[in-house]
C-alpha cells in the first residue's frame, strides 16, 4: 500500500504530464556590461562590506600572505581549514595547525577549528556579495560555513559591477555559495544574531592588482 507522500507525488507527477508545453518565452534581457574604473569598483565593493560587517583588507597580489597572516593572528586563530586546492603561498605569513579539507571530514570536526581561509569565484560591488563555486580553491559549501570565521581572498579583477555581470563569470552546474557580509538574521524584535546560518564573523582580503 502507497503511502500519503507517494499518492500526492503521482498526482503531480501525473498533471505535470498532461499540462500544455509553455508557449510563451520569458525575457532574460538583464542590463550587462556596465563597468567602474579600479578604483571605484574597490571603494563599492568595500563600503558595502563595511556595512555588512565584515572586515576588509586590500593589498597588492605580492602581499597576500603577509595580509592573510595578519589577520589570522589578529583574530587569535591557531587552527584552520583550507580547500585542497588554496593557494599555499597564501598561507606562508601563518605558523599555526592547517587541516586540508577534504568530503571525508565530518562536520563535527569542521567546528573545531578556529578559521577557514577560501579563494572567491566573482564579486559585485553593488551589492558586496562574495560568489563561492566550490572550485579547489574554494571547497566544499561545509567548510566556508561551519567555521566560525571566514577568510576569503578576491581578486578585484573579479569584482563586477552588478549581479547580471557577477552570474556572467559562474558556470551554472557549479554548486554556488553566495556571501553578503557574515551570517546574521534578527529576531522579531529586530534584534541582530549574527553566525546562525554560518559564520559569524567574515574577513576579506581584496587584492587589488591580481
Amino acid at each position: 500500500m502507497s503511502s500519503a507522500r507517494d499518492t500526492v507525488l503521482g498526482r503531480i507527477r501525473d498533471a505535470l504530464a498532461l499540462a500544455p508545453t509553455p508557449a510563451v518565452v520569458l525575457p532574460r534581457d538583464y542590463r550587462t556590461g556596465r563597468v567602474l574604473p579600479d578604483d571605484e569598483r574597490l571603494a563599492q565593493f568595500t563600503d558595502r562590506l563595511l556595512d555588512y560587517q565584515a572586515r576588509v583588507r586590500p593589498c597588492t597580489a605580492d602581499r597576500t600572505a603577509e595580509a592573510v597572516g595578519e589577520l589570522l593572528r589578529e583574530h587569535g586563530v591557531r587552527r584552520i581549514g583550507v580547500p585542497a586546492g588554496l593557494d599555499v603561498r597564501w598561507l606562508a605569513g601563518y605558523d599555526g595547525e592547517v587541516l586540508e579539507d577534504d568530503a571525508d571530514v565530518p562536520a563535527p570536526q569542521l567546528d573545531t577549528l578556529d578559521a577557514v581561509v577560501t579563494a572567491s569565484a566573482a564579486g559585485c560591488a553593488e551589492t558586496g556579495t562574495i560568489f563561492l563555486d566550490g572550485s579547489p580553491g574554494q571547497g566544499r559549501r561545509a567548510l566556508s560555513l561551519v567555521p566560525d570565521l571566514h577568510l576569503c581572498v578576491v581578486d578585484l579583477s573579479a569584482v563586477e559591477v552588478g549581479v547580471p555581470e557577477a552570474v556572467a563569470r559562474l558556470v551554472p552546474e557549479r554548486p554556488t555559495t553566495l556571501i553578503s557580509g557574515p551570517s546574521a538574521t534578527s529576531d522579531i524584535e529586530l534584534e541582530r544574531v549574527e553566525g546562525v546560518h554560518g559564520p559569524r564573523r567574515l574577513v576579506v582580503v581584496i587584492r587589488t592588482d591580481a
